[in-house]
């Protein structure tokens, strides 16, 4: 039972590893918020947009960011092909966006410079969006019309996540360039270059509040607002996720080891009752042995092997059982479902357990066997 529960628990962990990974690695994503209307005055408030000038300003002037990429989604634009339509965001974005979020190109290429400096009306599809608008059929060099606009197919990507992860392997990506050109956010006062959201990476991952206060100073300083206004940034940081994450479930491998170790306790005091009778049971032998000359030595040894060998089996048949209905699970599940990894044995809790009811079954074993082998054999007969 210890086993299972650490297990599972450690399939809780790797599951939401995963599940992270699959964003991005040390990535904090940051969107506009709101700030006063007047600087310095907390009278009114009123919403700001990102530009690509912040991103081009965070990758020029924070030293502890190691890259920067700005995004513009749109849900509203019209996906079609001579074959189907699709749904789904279309991403205007920067070249070096797979190399900050997890993006694996499965044919073709991602956007390159050239694609952002000429405005090159090229896309790269996500693996359900190329089967949605290509259907049993090849989807490299098609061509997919934007709202009516003609883009030419350069790249599809893998499917990554688990599960029906459609909302981001249904996205399509455009050069940001075009897509500031032709489907930029509109409204008044909303800076011709304004962007959805802006996502870097710390140069290191421990110094990912360090990068955070230099984005925001260089954010603020730009719009004219208190870097500290509360309300200025909405974020998301998946390294203090992640690390949030580790410690939920340190502390639930804590409570399950605690569970299964109360479990094991259980087991070893079923071992010593099992130790006790046996011994018990058979004075009269330890008697006889001891009369024609067997000595206390012998004696102990012969009751410290039998309770080793009796937890030993024990413990063998528990891990073949716990291994048994993992592998029964993992079966049932494939290969795991959004935030939770199939159970695998863990090595160490395995050592732990066998460790654990090898000392309670020496414990059952000398207890008993002591006091046997201390008893004069005219006393040990007697008993019988």
């Amino acid at each position: 039972s210890m086993l299972l529960l650490i297990s599972v628990g450690e399939g809780f962990r790797s599951g939401q590893h995963r599940q992270l990974a699959t964003f991005g690695n040390d990535l904090i994503m940051m969107w506009g918020g709101t700030i006063p209307a007047v600087p310095n005055q907390h009278t009114g408030m009123r919403p700001y947009n990102l530009t690509l000038s912040d991103a081009d300003a965070i990758r020029t002037e924070a030293p502890d960011v190691r890259g920067a990429v700005a995004l513009l989604n749109r849900d509203d634009v019209k996906q079609q092909s001579q074959y189907q339509t699709a749904g789904g965001d279309v991403v205007g974005t920067e070249p070096n966006y797979d190399q900050i979020r997890f993006l694996p190109i499965a044919e073709g290429r991602f956007l390159n410079d050239d694609d952002m400096k000429n405005r090159n009306h090229v896309i790269v599809l996500g693996q359900k969006s190329a089967q949605l608008l290509f259907p049993g059929r090849p989807a490299m060099g098609e061509i997919v019309t934007l709202n009516g606009t003609r883009f030419t197919v350069i790249g599809v990507a893998a499917k990554f996540g688990h599960g029906n992860n459609d909302s981001e392997n249904q996205k399509v990506y455009i050069p940001l360039s075009v897509m500031l050109e032709m489907f930029p956010i509109k409204g008044e006062n909303i800076p011709h270059d304004s962007v959805t959201s802006i996502q870097y990476q710390p140069r290191i991952r421990g110094d990912n509040l360090i990068a955070k206060a230099q984005v925001h100073d260089i954010v603020a300083r730009r719009h004219g607002f208190d870097p500290k206004a509360p309300e200025a940034f909405n974020e998301w940081d998946t390294i203090r996720t992640e690390q949030l994450v580790g410690k939920i479930f340190t502390a639930m491998d804590v409570f399950l080891g605690g569970v299964g170790v109360v479990t094991l306790a259980l087991g070893a005091v079923g071992i010593i009752n099992i130790m006790l009778v046996s011994v018990s049971e058979r004075t009269r032998e330890i008697g006889l042995r001891k009369a024609i000359g067997a000595t206390s030595r012998s004696i102990l040894l012969q009751f410290f092997l039998e309770g080793l060998i009796l937890t030993g089996v024990s413990g063998l048949i528990g891990i073949a059982g716990s291994a048994l209905f993992m592998y029964l699970l993992r079966s049932a599940i494939g290969q795991g479902v959004q935030g939770f990894d199939p159970p695998r044995l863990v090595p160490w809790s395995a050592a732990l357990a066998i460790g654990a009811l090898s000392a309670c079954g020496i414990i059952a074993g000398l207890y008993p066997a002591g006091k046997a082998a201390a008893l004069e054999p005219v006393e040990a007969l007697r008993r019988e």
